[in-house]
């Protein structure tokens, strides 16, 4: 619970003396203290937060915007950042055009809303491609560290690996929150080092600290793991897909999101199904057979499943994609497919953490017989075609695979929130949008003011 949440949301509605008196026994539902103690921890809150809302009359306009933040009036869960559908997809283009507006420059920014970012530098007069990427713990395993830590860690490195580049260092960012056991900081750890050991890749910097500090109570986990890669060779971004490629998938067992539907539906078997390496088995089997050069194109099926991963690759390239879903089914983890047809969750909406490849087609071929051979799954599930939209083959005919306003319900708290787009969501667009200059403007003038001084 973010206690310093509670007093904003409450002190400018409700009397002093009740804002204090709830604080408190919330505070004495995770505190083992006595009633003054609590007490006296409520009342210091709310004169710091007090204290923090004088700015909203400050007589000098720049210090006011300083402080404050441009406000959009529009919540993460209403429009669903993290939630792997149309919502977040759009959020994620106003951050990305915040980031694009700063006059730095980067070899493959987030504007590409690639899985990674790529600078280019100069070594012994060479070109070399570093790689960085960063991914967080799924929400749901803040109870399962270890198996959060595992799956973050193999994310990020999926991450880099798409992007052609040879993972060569992993760094941690974990929070755990006031009343956390410190055994959730170890078993995190322990997570993200085994893939570390499995893969040869050393994690090698991070920070640890508490979530909101004082501020949060609970037990809650967040935290992120990110990687670094290089390459000699121009990153497989989306960008460099061409129409005729054919489109490769090898086998998806998921992640965290599946770990997270096992656990929760109490399914439990289907979770080791996810602890396996093969992505980057089957990158190795690419970087080997020296093939890398010859691909287009590599992503993960991660962001709403291949229903997001899809539009995506539209959005950035204009090109359209042609899926069969007989293909795209036999690919996935026969044990997680019958758990996601028990629970009537779309496999193409959820991440199954496949990687999918686009190459011209001779190429495409000699990729296959690499992974094939690294023991790997892979299939041919589609092809690139002119059409700039996504398209699904199905028994009865064809129709076109557009992600939801959030990816499948995998768990019955998001069946209960639903995926349906709002009927407002244009409206909060807007708004976002809004926010999103607001926030470039801010950026550009204190930049202005800090040169000028």
């Amino acid at each position: 619970m973010d206690i310093e949440g509670f007093v904003r949301r409450n002190i400018k509605d409700e009397d002093e003396i009740t804002v204090q008196k709830t604080l408190t026994d919330k505070i004495l539902e995770y505190k083992n203290i006595d009633q003054n103690q609590a007490n006296a921890m409520a009342a210091a809150v709310i004169e710091e937060v007090k204290n923090t809302l004088k700015i909203d009359s400050h007589p000098d306009e720049f210090m006011r915007d300083l402080i404050k933040y441009p406000e959009s009036h529009v919540s993460m869960g209403d429009i669903g950042v993290g939630s792997r559908g149309a919502g977040d997809f759009f959020v994620h283009r106003k951050i990305a055009e915040i980031i694009s507006n700063t006059k730095s420059s980067a070899y493959i920014s987030p504007s590409a809303q690639d899985d990674g970012g790529v600078v280019k530098a100069e070594i012994d007069s060479k070109d070399v491609y570093i790689t960085t990427a960063v991914d967080g713990i799924h929400s749901r395993l803040s109870e399962y560290p270890f198996l959060g830590g595992f799956h973050v860690a193999r994310a990020t490195l999926r991450d880099v690996c798409v992007m052609g580049a040879d993972p060569i260092a992993m760094l941690s960012d974990l929070h755990l929150a006031d009343d956390g056991d410190v055994g959730k900081l170890f078993d995190f750890t322990a997570g993200v080092c085994a893939v570390s050991e499995l893969v040869d890749v050393p994690l090698v910097a991070g920070s640890t600290l508490r979530v909101g500090g004082d501020m949060v109570l609970g037990d809650r986990l967040v935290s992120a793991v990110g990687a670094v890669g290089i390459s000699k060779h121009p990153p497989t971004a989306r960008k460099r897909a061409e129409s005729g490629d054919v489109i490769l998938l090898t086998e998806g067992s998921g992640g965290g999101t599946i770990s997270t539907t096992a656990i929760y539906h109490g399914m439990f078997d289907v979770v080791w199904e996810t602890m396996d390496i093969s992505f980057i088995k089957a990158s190795e089997a690419i970087f080997q057979a020296g093939l890398l050069p010859e691909v287009h194109a590599m992503t993960d099926v991660t962001n709403g499943g291949l229903r997001g991963d899809a539009h995506e690759i539209t959005k950035t390239t204009g090109l359209g994609l042609t899926f069969y879903e007989d293909k795209i089914r036999a690919m996935v983890n026969p044990k997680v497919l019958d758990m996601l047809k028990k629970l009537d969750i779309d496999p193409l909406g959820v991440s199954v953490d496949s990687l999918m490849i686009i190459a011209p087609e001779d190429v495409a071929i000699k990729v296959k017989n690499a992974i094939s051979n690294a023991g790997v799954r892979i299939d041919e599930i589609g092809f690139v075609d002119q059409s700039g939209v996504s398209k699904l083959i199905t028994e009865t005919g064809e129709e076109e695979l557009k992600p939801l306003f959030r990816e499948a319900a995998y768990t019955k708290i998001k069946k209960i929130v639903g995926d349906i787009e709002p009927e407002n969501f244009e409206i909060m667009k807007e708004k976002v949008q809004k926010a999103a200059l607001d926030a470039i403007k801010k950026k550009d003038k204190i930049v202005k003011t800090i040169n000028d001084r």
